[in-house]
């Protein structure tokens, strides 16, 4: 299976769309997976050409992507232009790179908490995949979209996905976004194994409060949520995927208090025998030990910053190197 980074992983370094093709080479990996449209400086094809040429130089694939595709959602974005025309850019762009998939999101979490039902924002969302369905079967790519920060849940993603098509519409679940939502990954891939296009790959500590549990994000290996397993049963139930890391590190745990009946509020189609499997791993786990500096980036001295920016990387590429070496994901590393 091909590994690859998402190089929100590395979005502290200040790095050119050509510098995060060599740094990745470099690794090993197999796909650079550019998630959002802010790691480009322009979509024009005399700038996007020569991260191409040195992509295929390199032996690299190239996947694009963007975020919000709803309109309604608190995260989307209009300096772009419509949802629709954003959708178009990036689709155009995913034919330059010859990318299978745009990566997506519809929101966060935040979306639930709004005045405006989630039935809005899944119908928006609708509208924006059904407006691009020709462009997009027409060449080929496949939109993926991602459980993102809580937003969809797997089975809720599912629905979507089948009630726009399959035919060019498929998922990118996130390993570690789905915990926002009280729900485990193996429940996340259980339901969203058949339409698995590409992947946001971390690893979690996870463990019990009386209001909840606590989550942290967490370098590969570090965390307590059984990744190996789970990895094992991504590549047995999506080998045309491609494993995609989102190394998230640095920041403090988070409460998820899905002991409040407020959180259900936000989450009525959650099944009690999901939820169980998200306790269980709570149950188990037990905070993360290890060594890693927390904190927010925003205001932090530049001598604080620097030590955030040297760990990011670091900690990506442990990372890699437990995917490749005790997981043996990837391809082109075996190569070298």
């Amino acid at each position: 299976m091909k590994l690859g980074v998402d190089v929100f992983s590395l979005r502290q370094q200040g790095w050119t769309p050509i510098q995060h093709v060599e740094y990745a080479h470099k690794l090993g990996l197999d796909v650079v997976q550019f998630s959002e449209r802010q790691f480009f400086e322009s979509l024009d094809e005399d700038y996007l050409r020569p991260v191409k040429v040195r992509a295929d130089e390199l032996g690299i694939e190239v996947n694009v992507g963007m975020l919000s595709i709803c309109p309604s959602s608190t995260i989307f974005n209009t300096k772009h232009g419509t949802a629709t025309e954003q959708l178009q850019a990036m689709i155009r762009a995913a034919e330059l790179f010859e990318s299978p998939v745009v990566r997506c999101v519809m929101g966060t979490n935040a979306d639930r908490r709004t005045g405006t039902p989630l039935s809005v924002h899944l119908e928006n969302t609708l509208k924006t995949l059904r407006s691009v369905r020709e462009q997009a079967l027409d060449l080929g790519i496949k939109i993926a979209i991602e459980t993102h920060a809580g937003d969809l849940p797997g089975r809720t993603l599912a629905a979507l996905i089948e009630e726009a098509g399959p035919d060019y519409v498929g998922a990118c679940p996130d390993a570690g976004g789905v915990f926002w939502s009280a729900e485990s990954p193996f429940v996340t891939l259980e339901y969203l194994a058949p339409y698995v296009v590409t992947s946001h790959v971390r690893d979690t500590a996870i463990w019990k409060d009386p209001a909840g549990a606590w989550i942290q994000s967490v370098a590969m290996g570090d965390g307590n949520v059984r990744i190996d397993e789970w990895s094992r049963l991504f590549v047995e139930k999506c080998p045309q995927a491609s494993y995609t890391l989102e190394v998230i590190t640095g920041g403090a745990p988070r409460l998820i208090d899905y002991v409040s009946p407020e959180f259900w509020d936000v989450y009525p189609e959650t099944l009690a025998k999901d939820l169980a499997q998200y306790e269980k791993l709570a149950r188990e786990g037990k905070p993360f030990t290890g060594n890693m500096l927390t904190g927010p980036m925003g205001g932090m001295p530049d001598e604080y910053r620097k030590a955030f920016v040297i760990q990011e990387r670091v900690d990506f590429e442990r990372s890699v190197r437990y995917c490749q070496e005790v997981l043996g994901l990837g391809e082109n590393w075996k190569q070298k």
